[in-house]
């Protein structure tokens, strides 16, 4: 289990920097404009995205109090606003590049037993009161899959090539 996750992380830290280095192309006032989608604009779902990294890192750090790449983003800012400006956006690049690269160095360091740790959660009205730390890997990363589909659609709309959905077939290394 440790290595599937581990290569969803590289997976995730890949297409993260690919969908950010797409949505820096764009011009700030394209990137902000309200798409009609939950987090209105590309720059909303794409900061949502990577807010959620830290969220996640955030229910984990309990259970791992001692975890050094988990300790690493607990400072971690968010740019404020739903419109970034030049400089927000490098710093929601900054932040991205950083937690990705925690929960790599996270998954690395963990053993097939810590995957196993239960993490009291407050979803699902307490049933259960508790997951698996693997179980809170794999919805972060399906979080990040659903939310970096949308950003694909609104680049299709908006006629932007782009795709950052497969897996590199390099990542299939850690799986040995």
């Amino acid at each position: 289990m440790k290595k599937l996750l581990l290569m969803h992380a590289l997976y995730t830290q890949q297409a993260n920097t690919k969908v950010l280095d797409l949505l820096d192309k764009i011009a700030p006032e394209e990137r902000n404009k309200d798409r009609k989608s939950y987090y209105k604009s590309l720059t909303g779902l794409a900061r949502h995205n990577i807010g959620s990294i830290l969220f996640f890192h955030g229910l984990m750090r309990p259970a791992l109090p001692d975890n050094k790449a988990l300790a690493a983003t607990a400072e971690l800012q968010m740019p404020d606003g739903e419109s970034l400006d030049a400089g927000q956006w490098n710093q929601l690049k900054d932040v991205a590049g950083q937690a990705d690269q925690a929960t790599v160095e996270l998954l690395e360091g963990l053993s097939e037993e810590d995957l196993h740790k239960q993490l009291p959660i407050d979803w699902y009205g307490g049933n259960p009161a508790s997951v698996p730390l693997h179980y809170l890997l794999n919805i972060a990363t399906m979080h990040g899959v659903h939310h970096r589909g949308q950003i694909s659609q609104i680049l299709d709309e908006m006629g932007i090539d782009n795709d950052f959905s497969g897996i590199d077939v390099g990542f299939l290394s850690v799986m040995q």
